[in-house]
């Protein structure tokens, strides 16, 4: 009969456990969005990746309310939503908070990369009701596409 771990290690399988006795499971996963800035191009990036969850984009929101200070009025959002599963309904009151704190900064153009239309989860309303006149918004399928329009 094998000896029982003690208590302190991980069993194989188990949460804990390193090395090849791991459970898939436990290998580092993404943050729902990554964010980033580049002041040169006065341009904020948001990239979101599987299921958004309310408490993340709670985070998201306090890190774009300090990266506003970083850009200039007319810059530019690109919101990524090619590698976004899903987002929580709970989602909406932070994104939206969001759109109107970069609308009072002078967001001048938000470009969306959205490669399936029917993963568009109310972007297009949002938009109209947050953005009203004046933010230039363009939605693409792809980064390419995003691209030309950005001149990156």
């Amino acid at each position: 009969m094998p000896p029982t771990p003690k208590p302190t290690e991980p069993t194989p399988g188990q949460p804990g456990a390193v090395g090849k006795d791991a459970p898939a499971r436990m290998a580092p996963r993404k943050a729902p969005c990554d964010v980033q800035v580049d002041e040169s191009r006065n341009l904020v990036t948001f990239k979101y990746f599987g299921h958004v969850t309310a408490a993340s984009m709670k985070a998201v929101t306090e890190r774009a309310g300090a990266i506003l200070s970083k850009l200039r009025p007319g810059f530019t959002v690109l919101a990524d939503l090619s590698g976004l599963e899903s987002m929580d309904l709970d989602c909406v009151p932070d994104l939206t908070g969001m759109m109107d704190r970069f609308r009072a900064a002078g967001v001048g153009t938000v470009v969306r990369i959205i490669p399936d239309r029917s993963k568009d989860i109310g972007f297009n309303i949002l938009a109209i009701v947050h953005y009203r006149r004046g933010v230039h918004v363009v939605t693409c399928e792809t980064t390419a596409e995003a691209e030309r329009i950005l001149k990156l």
